[in-house]
């Protein structure tokens, strides 16, 4: 099957001519097309953060009492992937913990209220509505269109700003919708109010060449997605006066220092995930090029999304586009036929049930009462991966919808 609008990308090979898929260690019997959940890491990586483990177990005592300085250096090695400054920057085991960090670390004063979008992360709106009821304010949800542009998006979520208005927490790019938000241009507008921004980074490492945008806040982001770092492995950056006031999420040994150093004493966390992250990055580098990952990435997302849009809707009459207004390179959308995903647990049996019965690995997204197919794409993903989701997913889904 070929789309008729887009020509299918020449499948990426190792130096040595072999597929891509060889670098990574995900099983046969699953088509992987959620790289952008809980990423995949190369072997190489996995090899070496194996190696730490041996020899944080051949000598504990000698390992954790070196660790804080070992974590320095490592740090140092993230921040330059991440291209911001290693004292801008904290390390922390996902993204919903760097948000919770800054949670927690910040004083909401009594009627405080929090700015977010109907587009945000389920855990951090969660955790936004917890500090809310601690101080007796109340979440304020901006509506986005999934088709708004970045001059509409800002608007609508500055509309939410009251003078009772504590913080603001945007996506970057959305879990659910696959879209990016203007997180630059709504942090100047709250800067000039003096109201501090949160970003949910958590897709941007290695989805964008420079994920962490210029502004004074605070700024999360997971490093094993995209940038394909063993799991465990995220960052906080933060920029300006507030800085100081961030604390780790663990009281331990770094109660002295200010951040970010307060942040590199973890007791006895396992920390090895962090320290081969920086094997990961070297690996795609040097490899396959980053830059041409993501331009290999995008283009296949062209042709996927294009291929399997155009198997729904020849079936059913009805377009399976979605017109996404800031669109994001490694991430699309497709509309799932009505009655699939229409709430948060569906979304979870119909994408179980594409991976028990149809051994494809997706994410399946609801918003607004509408299911969708997310697809991600990285270097180790192919054009006749998705071919063979349009012929044989999609029949089975649309019977799957009829039955509902």
């Amino acid at each position: 099957m070929a789309s008729t609008l887009i020509t299918a990308p020449n499948a990426l090979l190792t130096p040595d001519g072999q597929p891509a898929t060889s670098d990574w260690s995900l099983t046969a019997d699953k088509v992987h097309l959620n790289h952008g959940s809980y990423g995949a890491v190369p072997r190489v990586a996995q090899e070496h953060q194996f190696l730490l483990k041996a020899k944080m177990d051949a000598n504990p005592c000698t390992w954790f009492m070196g660790q804080a300085a070992a974590l320095a250096g490592t740090r140092a090695e993230i921040a330059a992937f991440l291209r911001v400054d290693a004292n801008d920057m904290a390390l922390v085991p996902n993204a919903s913990a760097g948000v919770s960090v800054v949670y927690n670390s910040l004083t909401f004063s009594r009627g405080a209220d929090i700015v977010t979008t109907d587009h945000a992360y389920g855990a951090v709106l969660e955790g936004a509505r917890r500090v809310a009821r601690e101080c007796s304010g109340e979440v304020r949800v901006a509506v986005v269109p999934l088709d708004a542009d970045a001059a509409l998006s800002c608007e609508l979520v500055m509309a939410q700003v009251t003078e009772r208005t504590a913080l603001i927490v945007i996506d970057q790019i959305t879990s659910a919708t696959a879209r990016s938000l203007p997180v630059l241009e709504i942090a100047q507008a709250a800067r000039e109010l003096g109201i501090p921004v949160l970003v949910d980074g958590a897709h941007a490492p290695g989805a964008e060449a420079a994920p962490v945008p210029d502004f004074e806040g605070f700024w999360v982001g997971n490093l094993h997605k995209f940038a394909c770092a063993p799991r465990g492995t995220a960052a906080v950056v933060a920029r300006g006066p507030l800085r100081k006031h961030l604390h780790p999420l663990i009281d331990s040994w770094g109660f002295p220092h200010e951040f970010p150093e307060s942040f590199d004493h973890v007791g006895t966390q396992d920390i090895t995930s962090w320290m081969a992250a920086k094997t990961s990055f070297d690996t795609i580098e040097t490899r396959y090029g980053w830059d041409e990952v993501r331009r290999y990435s995008r283009t296949l997302a062209d042709y996927g999304a294009a291929v399997i849009q155009d198997a729904f809707s020849a079936a059913t009459g009805e377009d399976a586009a979605v017109d996404v207004g800031m669109p994001v390179g490694q991430l699309r959308l497709i509309r799932l036929p009505k009655g699939l995903a229409t709430t948060h647990e569906d979304s979870h049996a119909v994408r179980a049930w594409i991976s028990d019965m149809l051994n494809f690995e997706t994410a399946i997204t609801t918003f607004g009462g509408a299911g969708y197919l997310r697809l991600s794409t990285h270097a180790y993903n192919t054009a006749r991966e998705f071919e063979a989701f349009a012929e044989r997913a999609v029949p089975e889904l649309l019977r799957l919808a009829r039955l509902r």
